[in-house]
C-alpha cells in the first residue's frame, strides 16, 4: 500500500466497481477499499437483477436520465463481452380502475422520459400475451429484462485491475480528513490500523454511504444525506408454477418501492418480491409468517398462484434516501466543493435503479474527475 494515491474509491459494489472500470481507462493510481472479504456482497447481490427501462422516475432526475443511458450501456456490454441477460419484457398489472388510471399516469411519465416503446394493454391484450394473468389493463415494457448480474461485476472487476487499478478487500475506512488540498484517509484491516494519501475521494460505499459522509465531516441530516434501510423479502416459487407467466410481472407501485412482483431469473427460477419494510439493522433473514402476504397481494393478478408454492429464500436491504412516508427522492452524486471538501465525490441513496444505471454513473462521475484535473 503506497503512502499516497491519486483516486480512492470507498465501495466495491457494482457501482464502485464501474466508476474503478471507467476510470482506470485514462487515470492511474487507482484504489478500491472494500470492508468485505470480496465485491458485490450486499446490495448489488440481493437484488431482483433487473434492467429498467427508466418509467417510474420523475423527468429530468437523475435516476431517470442514468437509468435510460445505463440500459442501453448495459445491453451493448453484455453484448460484446458475452455477459448473460434476456431481455424478457415486463408488464404492469392494473388490477381495478384506480390503478388503471395511475398505470396511464405511468405510461404518460415513461414517454416523457423518453422511453418510446411502452405500450397500454386492454384486458384483451394483456390476457393474450399472459393467459394466465388476470388485470383490468397492463403496461408492457419490451426493453425490460434479467441480468447476469455475478458476471457483470466480474467484468468490471477484471477490466478495472487490467487497467491497473489495485482493489483492496478485508479494509475498512474509519477515518477522512482533510489535509490542504488532499485527504488522510485512515483505514483497519487484519494488520491493524494505517493511513494514506488520497487526492480524490469517490464515496461508492452503499449501505455504508452516510456513514462515510460522516467520517468526512458532513452533517448528513442537515444536508438530507441521511440513509434509510429498506427491507425486501423473497419468496420462490416451486417448479410447477415456473410455467405461469412468460415476463416479468409487476403490480402498480407503491410509496415503498415497485412493489412484490413475479421475477423470472436467467435460470429458470420464478421468485416473488420483494416487499418494502424500512428496519433499523441490516438482518438478511427472510421472515416466513410473510409468506400469506405475499401469497394474498400476488394471487390478485395470478389467481393459479398456490400457497404451498411459496418458500422463504433471500432478502436484501436498499440504502434509501426517502424516509418512510416521504416522496420521490432522486440519487445524490455530488462533488462536495461547495461544501469546502473539493475533491470528495459523494455518491448517496444509490438503490434500483443503481445496477441498471451503473455504466451510466460511471461515466457521469469519471466527467467530475476529469474536471478536477
Amino acid at each position: 500500500m503506497p503512502a499516497e494515491v491519486d483516486v480512492a474509491i470507498i465501495g466495491a459494489g457494482i457501482v464502485g466497481l464501474a466508476i474503478a472500470a471507467e476510470l482506470a481507462q485514462e487515470e492511474k493510481g487507482i484504489f478500491i477499499f472494500e470492508k468485505n472479504h470480496t465485491f458485490g456482497l450486499e446490495t448489488s447481490s440481493r437484488n431482483s437483477e433487473i434492467v429498467h427501462a427508466g418509467i417510474y422516475y420523475a423527468q429530468d432526475s437523475l435516476k431517470a436520465k442514468l437509468c435510460i443511458e445505463g440500459k442501453n450501456l448495459l445491453y451493448e456490454l453484455c453484448d460484446r463481452h458475452g455477459i448473460g441477460y434476456k431481455k424478457l419484457g415486463k408488464i404492469i398489472v392494473a388490477v381495478n380502475e384506480n390503478e388503471v388510471k395511475e398505470l396511464e399516469s405511468i405510461y404518460g411519465r415513461g414517454a416523457r422520459n423518453g422511453v418510446e416503446d411502452l405500450m397500454l394493454l386492454s384486458r384483451k391484450e394483456l390476457k393474450k400475451l399472459e393467459p394466465n394473468i388476470e388485470g383490468r389493463a397492463g403496461l408492457l415494457s419490451p426493453g425490460t429484462g434479467v441480468l447476469d448480474v455475478y458476471h457483470l461485476m466480474k467484468f468490471f472487476y477484471s477490466q478495472a485491475k487490467g487497467r491497473g487499478a489495485e482493489i483492496i478487500f478485508n479494509t475498512e475506512v474509519i477515518g477522512i480528513k482533510k489535509i490542504g488540498t488532499r485527504y488522510r484517509l485512515q483505514i483497519s484491516d487484519s494488520e491493524g490500523i494505517s493511513s494514506f494519501i488520497a487526492g480524490i475521494v469517490i464515496n461508492s460505499a452503499g449501505l455504508n454511504s452516510d456513514k462515510i459522509v460522516r467520517l468526512a465531516g458532513i452533517d448528513t441530516a442537515q444536508v438530507s444525506y441521511k440513509l434509510h434501510y429498506c427491507k425486501g423479502e423473497y419468496f420462490s416459487l416451486n417448479s410447477k408454477n415456473r410455467h405461469l407467466v412468460e415476463r416479468l410481472i409487476y403490480p402498480i407501485p407503491d410509496q415503498a418501492g415497485l412493489g412484490i412482483h413475479i421475477n423470472l431469473g436467467l435460470d429458470g427460477r420464478m421468485r416473488l418480491g420483494p416487499n418494502a419494510r424500512y428496519v433499523d439493522e441490516i438482518d438478511y433473514s427472510v421472515d416466513g409468517t410473510h409468506k400469506k402476504t405475499f401469497y394474498e397481494f400476488v394471487k390478485r393478478f395470478l389467481p393459479l398462484l398456490e400457497l404451498e408454492a411459496l418458500e422463504p429464500e433471500s432478502a436484501g436491504i436498499r440504502p434509501k434516501l426517502q424516509a418512510p412516508g416521504e416522496d420521490f427522492r432522486d440519487f445524490v452524486i455530488s462533488h462536495e466543493d461547495k461544501k469546502g471538501l473539493p475533491g470528495l465525490i459523494n455518491l448517496i441513496g444509490i438503490e434500483s435503479p443503481g445496477l441498471t444505471a451503473s455504466s451510466a454513473i460511471a461515466k457521469y462521475v469519471a466527467r467530475i474527475v476529469k474536471e478536477l484535473k
